[in-house]
Parts: C-alpha cells; sequence; structure tokens
C-alpha cells in the first residue's frame, strides 16, 4: 500500500477518528486505527471500541490500494509533529509503515487488516434527516444530566423520542431532568425510542458542527444507531455507530410540573454568576443555595457556619408572592452554562414542589428537585 496525502487533511482524518481508540483493551488491534483505500483516491480511517465504531472518509493520491491498522495514538502524534504539507506512507507486506516528510523518516509496526473487526452494517433505507447543529445544542443542553449510577443503568445515557414530527432528546440522574426539543419530517404516525450511551454522545458533541444547517441521518435498530454526518457538498464523511443502551426509559413528561404559580424572567449570564459566587461559600456537607422571590428581586443566600455567608441580589420584573426555595447550585449552573438564551424563566410553586427552568428564545427546560431551605 503507497498513499500520498496532504498533511492537514491526515491529521483531520485522524483527530476524527482516534479518540475512540481503546487504550486498555486485552485486544491489541483494538488500539490501532483500520486504514483501507477505496475507489476514486478515497482513503477510509475506522475506530472502535466493540461498543461505538467511528469512520472517517477522505481523498488521498493512491498510489498502490490496500488496507492495513497502524497504532492510532502513535500515528497522530507523528503526523501531527510534521511541519511539511504533504505526507506519504508506504506499508509493506508485513504491516510496517514507513512515513516520509521531507527530511523526516519513521517507521512503525501495524497489525493486519484481516483481524480488524468489520465496519456494522445497517439495513434501514429510510434514515431520519436532522441539522446537525440542531443535534449538537440539543445534546449539549441535556447531556450533563445523565445518571452515573449503575443500579439505575437505564438513566445512564440520553434518550432520543421521535414521535409527532418533533425528536425529543432527555436526560435525567433522578435529581434534575434536561429536555430540548427540534422539528423533524416523520411519518404521521411514526414513533422511534434509543438510548444512547454517554461515550457515543461524547463522540458526536466533538464531531457535529455546531451552527449553520449541515445534513446529519440517523439510522437505528433496537441494538445499534447510526449517525452519518455530511459536509457541505453534501457527502457523507463521518460514520459513528454506537450499540444502544436497552430498557424502557421512564416517562419522563410525569415529572414536569404542569403548572407552577410563580414565573419570572431572569437574565441568564447575572443568574449563572450569582451562582457561582455562592457556591464559594458552600461546602460538600451543605452544598446548597437559598432562592428567595421578591418584589422585583430575586435575592440568593449561602450560609455555612463553617464556611461562611454570602448574600446576592438580581433585579426581576417580579410583583408575585414571596417563594424561598433551596437548590444544588452546580444543578442550577449546569443548564445555565449550556444554553445561549439572554434570559431565561424561572417557575417555582412552592419549597416542596420541583422548580421548572424554560429557555426564552429556545425549546429548552429543566426540571430540579429543590433540597431543604436552611
Amino acid at each position: 500500500m503507497h498513499i500520498a496525502i496532504p498533511r492537514e487533511r491526515l491529521v483531520t482524518g485522524l483527530h476524527a477518528v482516534q479518540n475512540i481508540v481503546s487504550s486498555r483493551s486485552t485486544l491489541p488491534i483494538l488500539a490501532n486505527v483500520s486504514i483501507k483505500s477505496g475507489g476514486e483516491n478515497q482513503l477510509r480511517f475506522v475506530a472502535t471500541d466493540l461498543e461505538a465504531t467511528i469512520s472517517y472518509d477522505l481523498k488521498a493520491e493512491i498510489k498502490e490500494p490496500g488496507a492495513t491498522t497502524l497504532p492510532a495514538k502513535k500515528l497522530f502524534e507523528i503526523v501531527r509533529s510534521l511541519e511539511t504539507p504533504e505526507v506519504e506512507l508506504k506499508i509493506d507486506e508485513k504491516n510496517v509503515c514507513s512515513i516520509s516528510a521531507g527530511a523526516s523518516f519513521f517507521k512503525i509496526h501495524g497489525l493486519s487488516a484481516n483481524d480488524f473487526p468489520p465496519f456494522p452494517q445497517f439495513q434501514e433505507d429510510n434514515p431520519i434527516e436532522l441539522q446537525q447543529g440542531n443535534l449538537f445544542n440539543a445534546l449539549k443542553h441535556t447531556s450533563y444530566a445523565i445518571s452515573n449510577e449503575q443500579s439505575r443503568y437505564i438513566l445512564n445515557g440520553v434518550y432520543l423520542h421521535l414521535n409527532n414530527q418533533q425528536l425529543t432528546v432527555v436526560a435525567t440522574d433522578g435529581r434534575r431532568l434536561a429536555l430540548d426539543e427540534m422539528d423533524v419530517e416523520l411519518s404521521e404516525d411514526f414513533e422511534g425510542k434509543l438510548i444512547m450511551p454517554p461515550r457515543a454522545v461524547a463522540e458526536l458533541n466533538r464531531l457535529l458542527e455546531p451552527e449553520g444547517s449541515l445534513k446529519v441521518e440517523l439510522k437505528y435498530s433496537d441494538k445499534q444507531a447510526a449517525f452519518y454526518l455530511y459536509d457541505k457538498d453534501e457527502n457523507p464523511v463521518i460514520s459513528l455507530i454506537t450499540k444502544l443502551i436497552e430498557g424502557k426509559y421512564p416517562n419522563y413528561r410525569q415529572v414536569i410540573p404542569e403548572k407552577n404559580e410563580e414565573k419570572v424572567t431572569i437574565g441568564r449570564e447575572d443568574f449563572l454568576q450569582s451562582l457561582r459566587r455562592a457556591e464559594i461559600m458552600t461546602s460538600d456537607k451543605v452544598n446548597s443555595v437559598n432562592l428567595s422571590l421578591l418584589e422585583n428581586s430575586i435575592r440568593l443566600q449561602a450560609n455555612v457556619p463553617e464556611v461562611g455567608e454570602f448574600k446576592d441580589s438580581i433585579a426581576v420584573n417580579y410583583t408575585g408572592e414571596q417563594i424561598n426555595i433551596a437548590f444544588n447550585p452546580q444543578y442550577m449552573m449546569e443548564p445555565l452554562k449550556s444554553l445561549n438564551d439572554d434570559e431565561v424563566k424561572l417557575e417555582i410553586t412552592d419549597d416542596l414542589s420541583p422548580g421548572l427552568l424554560r429557555g426564552v428564545t429556545s425549546r429548552f427546560l429543566y426540571v430540579i428537585m429543590p433540597l431543604r431551605y436552611n
């Protein structure tokens, strides 16, 4: 196998796949990236940890076709260190790769492509089309709320619910719930449900374009899902195939308060910065911030005897009943950090009922359980 390729293109391709490479696997082949030539000067990189598989297609000058696997991290380090615009790779029949770039020369040992796990295939012919920016934001707005308790494995992922011409994305750990929605073209009676593991969610958010309207296609079965990311020329460039978390996700609609008595609109950044200051005066034992809705203001307080005291006030347009409630400050800050909205709506009924946070310009909502008010 003999290929010539621009260095920047090679760096981009290896960067796209190398994060999924398994560094602790007992199978040495899983530490490698599969490199295979195709038609019309096409090259495909593939990496897998057996739970998720990523492929990246790119153009290269194929002087001699072939296939091999090479140590992904080491190859990436080598290529990134080079300074020449062009790189040549020659792989012999023993899977030894010679890398030439100007005066620099490397030789690394690979493994046979015959031993690399086969690329998963999907039979589904009707993919669901989404916009990369919308999916990126929905995952960003929700994935921090994934549970990490192994006893509740069904909550250890992000839930995707396709129904009523929309995709609803949900994550919860039982103490808070994050939800976002986007419009999708679906047949009238179509409904689909899948739970994506956090590793796949993290990789998707690394690979998706956060802005613009580039296309991503979704295909899924009972146990696997595939995401195909397209470039600006409408070419499928990246494929991410992941195993799904199996089981029935709880009815997330049941925990969303239907009616909250008091509502207030507040500047997102002002609220976030005040919570950051309040968190400084909490401790591992007392990790709560008291919030009071007062006439035309929100008061935040943190009072921990062994640490100290904090008070702050944010001006808002509010004339309702006074309500005092307490929250975990980190749980309240995480959605605020993920949003782009200039303002958010805070809805509260009393000190014992869940609070609700909504985006003003987005379809995001967040349910948070209160703590004991001090």
